[in-house]
């Protein structure tokens, strides 16, 4: 008797070393994330929820990845139309692996920066970014203390109807956002994952 033919393997969707852009002019197109400790690239369904949230289009906006890593965040932000992309990282490895996806897609609307998300954030204050995106490392357990520094560095650096996304590993409640002059827009959280989209307080 003929054994029946093996099944066909198929292929995931996504791996752990990469991740796929899910809309705009690059939709599908696959980025390489390097494997390196503590690399934590957004989940699709989180990213799906944020553009959700920020709309479709972001034609002619002005965007800051502070904390880029595989540039998850900026190249969808730039694959929906943003006028302008900054990726910050510091790690070299990372840098690198960023500059090749820039090539790759002939993305001319991003710049690749090496250096501390931080004080990039703080280089431009006043500078009144439409979009910054907040996805610092979570190391071991919280990284309140890093968040705060990029919250309040946001918030200079944003425009008076700027956005700051920012994911952690924990709920930031509404009264510790407000003390750096902050108030939730939207927020979600998936699984070990808390993301919120802020805005600044409205001026008394």
């Amino acid at each position: 008797m003929k054994k029946p033919a093996p099944a066909a393997h198929k292929r995931p969707a996504s791996t752990p070393n990469e991740v796929r852009i899910i809309g705009g002019q690059w939709k599908r197109t696959i980025l390489p994330v390097p494997s390196h400790p503590g690399l934590r690239p957004t989940p699709v369904r989180v990213r799906e929820t944020l553009f959700n949230w920020l709309g479709q289009d972001l034609q002619g906006l002005r965007c800051l990845d502070a904390f880029a890593g595989s540039g998850a965040l900026g190249f969808e932000a730039a694959s929906r139309g943003a006028a302008e992309v900054v990726l910050v990282e510091q790690d070299g490895a990372l840098l690198s692996a960023l500059t090749r996806t820039k090539t790759k897609l002939t993305a001319d609307t991003v710049r690749v920066e090496r250096g501390d998300g931080v004080a990039a954030l703080r280089q431009r204050g006043g500078q009144g970014l439409d979009v910054v995106f907040l996805d610092p490392p979570f190391a071991e357990g919280q990284n309140d203390a890093l968040v705060l520094s990029a919250l309040a560095a946001a918030r200079a650096a944003v425009g008076r109807t700027g956005l700051i996304y920012l994911e952690a590993p924990r709920v930031w409640s509404a009264d510790e956002l407000a003390q750096i002059g902050l108030e939730i827009h939207r927020q979600g959280k998936a699984g070990q994952v808390a993301f919120h989209l802020l805005r600044l307080l409205p001026v008394q």
